[in-house]
């Protein structure tokens, strides 16, 4: 089971809905974040300009460095879902996580003294486990780009999304050390997809 989201590019505008969903859905204290959204670009010389907006947030990778280096225990992979989560009661807020974590989608909380992520709403899952699972930054998203589901699913949204789309223009986070992101983005006509590891395109990344 690899439940995680799809996100499609050519549909996100980086409204931020996802961000302001997320903080409000959980009561997410000010500075902390779940997810954000961030401009990629422009590229190129006029006319030829492109960009676009990348979202980012846990990466439910298939080897995780958070959990490998987590002291406690506290971040661990729930068997039943496949989620990557943090037990909040095992946290030490050492914030080891956050330094085995390559894509920097971990936050420290220093009002609790723990570390914060996107669990992708598995709180709700696990609260109603007969409603159908959304997280809210897919039940906010104005332009339907965010989408959720089990890739090893034919039949979920985001595995058909995957298969629509077509494997050339499906793309992950540059695998760094081995930990396998399993989040896609879909882009095919908007932009040339950037690779994570390039140093220009990361100082962009974070001007929003």
């Amino acid at each position: 089971m690899k439940n995680c989201l799809v996100i499609d590019l050519e549909r996100c505008t980086g409204c931020d809905t996802c961000v302001a969903a997320c903080k409000h859905w959980h009561n997410i204290d000010l500075g902390v974040y779940r997810n954000r959204v961030s401009a990629i670009g422009p590229m190129g010389t006029y006319p030829n300009v492109s960009m676009y907006w990348l979202p980012m947030q846990c990466q439910q990778c298939e080897n995780p460095g958070c959990i490998a280096v987590c002291p406690t225990g506290a971040s661990y992979r729930d068997e039943e879902t496949g989620v990557v989560l943090i037990n909040e009661e095992e946290c030490i807020g050492c914030q080891s996580c956050m330094t085995g974590c390559p894509y920097g989608v971990r936050w420290y909380n220093a009002n609790t003294n723990k570390v914060d992520k996107c669990t992708l709403c598995f709180e709700d899952h696990i609260a109603e486990p007969d409603a159908p699972w959304e997280p809210a930054c897919v039940h906010n998203c104005c332009t339907g780009a965010r989408i959720f589901g089990d890739l090893d699913d034919p039949e979920s949204p985001a595995a058909k999304a995957v298969a629509a789309a077509g494997e050339e223009n499906c793309h992950k986070l540059d695998d760094i050390d081995g930990v396998g992101p399993s989040s896609v983005y879909i882009l095919s006509r908007t932009a040339e997809w950037q690779p994570w590891s390039d140093p220009s395109i990361e100082v962009r990344r974070y001007e929003k």
